[in-house]
């Protein structure tokens, strides 16, 4: 609030009194000062809680508003994020059709698919075992495969047991040589 503004607010004889140079003055002063950074962040505060405008610091922070905190889950706070901040931030952009979709096969494979940056990721229900869902990871993922089994467990039905498969990589085809005639 600007030392004007301030002013304003006090009865007149104060606003008389708070000439240049005087205590009351300078009191207007140290208060117009103490104001400014906090006037400066409710400025911008909304972009506080986009995804893609906030501070990197603070996307983290964000994850636990949409529910999807098991992401960046670590065991030590100083142990860097578990996936790029891009990533992060996709997921929090996403965390209200996360939230709608979480229990179902397309709610873990969108979650997947926004923390990895990778597609192909298959969910097979097994008719011979019930209440149990096979998660086959794509060749891509393979190397986050403890980010995607931290996601399949948060994202998964309480009742439901999964299994956390890796995709064997395939193999090259040999493709016949063609000779010149």
């Amino acid at each position: 609030m600007r030392r004007a503004a301030i002013e304003r607010l006090l009865p007149a004889a104060y606003q008389r009194a708070a000439g240049p140079g005087s205590v009351l003055g300078a009191l207007l002063d140290v208060m117009e000062a103490l104001h400014a950074p906090d006037e400066a962040v409710l400025a911008d505060v909304d972009a506080l809680f986009a995804p893609y405008r906030t501070p990197d610091g603070f996307v983290a922070y964000l994850t636990r508003w949409v529910a999807m905190d098991h992401v960046v889950a670590a065991p030590r706070a100083d142990a860097p994020l578990p996936l790029p901040l891009g990533r992060l931030r996709d997921l929090v952009a996403h965390g209200a059709l996360l939230a709608r979709w979480r229990g179902t096969p397309y709610g873990m494979r969108t979650a997947l698919e926004l923390a990895t940056g990778v597609t192909g990721f298959v969910l097979e229900e097994p008719a011979e075992r019930p209440f149990h869902v096979v998660v086959r990871v794509p060749p891509a993922a393979a190397d986050r495969l403890a980010l995607v089994t931290r996601i399949v467990e948060a994202e998964k039905p309480a009742a439901v047991t999964v299994e956390v498969t890796t995709d064997p990589t395939p193999e090259p085809q040999d493709q016949p040589s063609e000779e010149p005639s």
